[in-house]
This record gives structure tokens, C-alpha cells and sequence, in this order.
């Protein structure tokens, strides 16, 4: 089996890592391939991020990931983790699209997400298959499933600035197409 490659985008919070893959997935969807996979998207309340939500691409399903207020077990960074949705959303749309889809897209590896054991065994099982990954990654966490990821042969980490954030889906996708049509 030949291991296909896989991009890593990382950069600080804010940098603009959810939108150059936002660009990423819009480009390749354009050309036809087929996409799957989660995505992350802040929950806004009066100009502040108060939680996120799980979204999976396939299906438009969304659900509350992480929310200040929301009572849970498991809390990270002042949010209740809501690790059902995770798996019910997010977790379904990993193993979907390693099945069904040309590029398996995994936004985020990150703190909320690396809590759940089928979200770190989905992520694994994505890594080790023969697809293509595009996947965002905490830039500061020293998790375990971020650093095993890092160790990789098969990934190429790229940060993402505010500088850079608009250019780099075009750098990217060269590279994931070369990868997608390689026999």
C-alpha cells in the first residue's frame, strides 16, 4: 500500500487556519474531488467566541462541541465538552469519508477534540489509511496524537499567518491533487 501524503496546517489561534482549509475543500469540491471529513466552527456571542461547533462536511450535520455554560464532565478551557456530539458528528464524518471520499479532511487537532477516544482512534485510523489528510493542528498542544502526527514521514506541517492565510490554498492544492491522481 502506498502511503499518501498528508498536510498539516497549523499556526496560532486566529491565524486563519479554519478558513485557508475552508478555501482548501471549496477549491477541490471545484474540481470534482470528493471531500468528507469535519469541520470546527466558532460560536459568536456579543463579538466573543463562547464555544464551537462540530460540522460534519458530508451531511451538514452541526452540533455543539464546546460551550461556556454547558454542564459536562469534561471541561477545557472554561467550556463544558459536549464528546456525544464529537462522536455522533464529527467522529461518523472521519470514518465516512475514509471510506467514501478522495481527501479526508480533520479540523481540529486540538485540545477539545483530543479528550474523546474515538476521536483520537478515527484520526489514527485516518492517518494509517491510503487517502489523502488534510488536517489542522494546535500549534502549542504537546498531546500525544498531535506529536505522534508531527513524527510522521508522511506529513507535511505548513503554519498559516494572517500574512499568508489567503495564499496558501494555492500552494496546497498542487499537492493534494499530485497526491489524489498518484497510482
Amino acid at each position: 500500500m502506498v502511503m499518501k501524503l498528508k498536510i498539516g496546517i497549523t499556526g496560532l489561534p486566529g491565524s486563519g487556519k479554519t478558513h485557508a482549509l475552508k478555501k482548501i475543500i471549496e477549491m477541490l469540491q471545484k474540481e470534482e474531488i470528493t471531500v468528507g471529513g469535519m469541520l470546527t466552527e466558532p460560536i459568536i456571542e456579543n463579538g466573543r467566541v463562547v464555544g464551537h461547533y462540530v460540522i460534519s462536511i458530508q451531511t451538514g450535520k452541526k452540533d455543539v462541541l464546546a460551550k461556556e455554560g454547558l454542564k459536562s464532565k469534561k471541561r477545557v478551557m472554561g467550556m463544558g465538552l459536549n464528546l456525544a456530539a464529537l462522536e455522533e458528528v464529527g467522529v461518523k464524518a472521519i470514518e465516512d469519508a475514509i471510506t467514501n471520499c478522495d481527501v479526508v479532511v480533520i479540523d481540529e487537532v486540538g485540545k477539545f477534540e483530543v479528550e474523546s477516544e474515538g476521536f483520537v482512534r478515527a484520526v489514527r485510523e485516518a492517518m494509517d489509511s491510503d487517502k489523502v489528510i488534510i488536517l489542522t493542528l494546535h500549534k502549542k498542544s504537546r498531546n500525544s496524537l498531535l506529536q505522534d502526527i508531527r513524527r510522521r514521514d508522511d506529513v507535511r506541517i505548513l503554519e498559516v499567518t494572517q500574512i499568508n492565510k489567503n495564499i496558501l490554498p494555492y500552494r496546497v492544492l498542487p499537492l493534494l491533487k499530485e497526491e489524489i491522481y498518484k497510482q
